[in-house]
């Protein structure tokens, strides 16, 4: 099946949307390490999230380099037992160690302290999770929405709540579950700079 036709939600189903991401993860030698890292670390409820996937998917209907306008590769995980700064730090330190030539684009946070600093960043509350996938439904946009991990046996997961098609139609869809408009304009303006083949979705249109 083309790639192009798996945006189309009557032309495809999710399963073959998977498989589609899979084999593009797989291929992909950065997320890849990526992903190996994380499992040999051994972090709890462990997953690389966001842009580093999505738009890799992007690049490759685009036939841009993988690595093209991908700002950060950002890896989640959920340990309530250490909510400490100290405990997030380290891993963070042991995934900068493992990937030196990375290092400058990881962002790893632990999903179960993110209600402790987010409002005095951003100035709203933010509620606190129980397990690292519930953060997927608070992103800007539905498109963001999808994580990836190395399960048993080698296997690629994935996990996508309002699914993928979004991604592979290159639709950027805003997500009304959140109050994140001005996060969703200004991602939606640096993402059509760089892939202007993307169709944005007005907010209001939701």
């Amino acid at each position: 099946m083309y790639l192009e036709t798996l945006g189309n939600p009557s032309a495809a189903t999710e399963d073959q949307r998977i498989t589609a991401l899979q084999r593009i993860v797989r291929a992909t030698p950065a997320l890849m390490r990526i992903l190996r890292t994380v499992k040999d670390l051994g972090l709890p409820d462990a997953w690389l999230v966001s842009g580093g996937i999505y738009q890799t998917v992007w690049n490759v209907l685009t036939d841009r380099p993988p690595d093209f306008g991908i700002k950060d590769y950002d890896v989640i995980y959920f340990d309530g037992t250490d909510l400490s700064y100290e405990a997030e730090d380290r891993v963070i330190r042991d995934m900068n160690a493992a990937l030196p030539d990375l290092a400058d684009k990881l962002e790893v946070r632990n999903q179960a302290r993110v209600h402790l600093w987010y409002e005095k960043r951003f100035g709203r509350p933010y509620f606190p999770l129980s397990c690292a996938m519930e953060s997927l439904t608070t992103y800007a946009a539905k498109t963001h929405a999808v994580a990836v991990r190395l399960g048993d046996g080698g296997a690629i997961d994935v996990q996508a709540p309002f699914g993928l098609s979004p991604i592979f139609a290159m639709r950027l869809v805003p997500n009304p579950l959140t109050d994140n408009r001005p996060t969703y304009d200004e991602k939606a303006e640096r993402m059509m700079a760089l892939w202007p083949e993307l169709t944005v979705v007005d907010w209001d249109a939701t």
